[in-house]
């Protein structure tokens, strides 16, 4: 395994880690975050901070495995597959966390997998038919736009929350319709290599 998918991996170790972060029962058993108030109205859980940072470490993993692999000629396609798999745990692990403990609507991660799951199994009938598939740039602003609006909500949205201004959930939602249009791009795209034989 060469450094590029060792540091993919690495994203994976850390999706593990911010995913049991979040969900572990601290407070059950016995350990109780700091919390912060910012405001009379905002208290914020250093808990989703600290999940919030590593999530920015797992984003920079990101570019540094895509910056390794092409200084060092090390792109291959096992480390393309396994870095695209890599991003869909790390961004639908995180949304469907965020949902279930009310931070974002449950439309959002629902829309986002099943976008996920359509577009792999275009990728998978392509492949049993020897195409190769073209990428849409939507797909990849919607995953910029998406990891961006999730470590803004594991930050409260700050700074935006003090002027009133909800940034994190307005860039879900944009993610989310570009999941939608994305999809779309990429069966129209490529219908002609999806001949079922």
């Amino acid at each position: 395994m060469n450094l590029a998918n060792k540091i993919t991996i690495s994203r994976i170790v850390l999706t593990v880690i911010i995913v049991g972060l979040l969900i572990f029962p601290f407070e059950s058993a016995g350990i109780n975050f700091l919390r912060l108030f910012i405001n009379e109205l905002l208290v914020v859980n250093v808990k989703y901070l600290i999940a919030g940072f590593l999530f920015v470490v797992a984003l920079l993993t990101d570019v540094l495995d895509g910056y390794v692999a092409r200084k060092k000629d090390m792109v291959t396609e096992t480390g393309k597959v396994l870095d695209n798999v890599a991003d869909k745990i790390l961004i639908d692990s995180v949304l469907i966390i965020l949902s279930s403990q009310g931070f974002l609507h449950p439309i959002i991660p629902t829309v986002v997998i099943v976008r996920d799951v359509i577009v792999n199994a275009i990728r998978m009938i392509a492949f049993q038919n020897g195409k190769t598939l073209k990428y849409v740039k939507t797909g990849k602003a919607k995953n910029l736009i998406l990891k961006i609006g999730i470590a803004l909500t594991l930050f409260y949205n700050l700074p935006f929350e003090l002027f009133n201004l909800n940034v994190a959930d307005m860039l879900l939602i944009v993610g989310t319709v570009l999941a939608v249009i994305s999809c779309i791009e990429y069966y129209a795209d490529n219908k002609k290599k999806l001949i079922i034989k």
